[in-house]
């Protein structure tokens, strides 16, 4: 049974995010992806369209996800499910740090603003 224990866990930054990575291909998942996102106070998220559908659960802080345009405030207990295909955002504008668990099937994929095509290495 692969454990990922948090002090293996890899971390990486993009986007003024934090992202640490525990299921992954890379650590012996085959179907799923889970990360912790960790969000700075003050940040603007940067939109990018996901190719695989995306989920979002709160832990800490407040954010706000923009999905096509809409937005929605999201506090500690509240979850989101982004669709494949669509163009996403998350700011925290509020003055605490926010943290996410996100989950993605494997293979997920991300289209930056530029075109150019993501496979972020904390799910893959």
């Amino acid at each position: 049974m692969p454990v990922i224990r948090a002090a293996e866990a890899q971390v990486h930054e993009m986007h003024n995010a934090r992202f640490t990575s525990y299921i992954r291909p890379a650590t012996g998942s085959t179907e799923l992806c889970v990360w912790q996102t960790g969000i700075d106070p003050g940040t603007v998220g940067v939109g990018h369209k996901i190719l695989r559908e995306e989920a979002f659960v709160v832990i800490k802080g407040a954010v706000t996800l923009h999905i096509d345009g809409e937005a929605s405030a999201l506090e500690p207990g509240d979850a989101a499910i982004a669709p494949a295909g669509s163009t996403i955002s998350l700011d925290n504008t509020g003055s605490e740090p926010a943290a996410l668990v996100v989950t993605v099937p494997a293979g997920f994929a991300a289209e930056l603003p530029d075109g150019t095509r993501l496979t972020p290495p904390w799910a893959s």
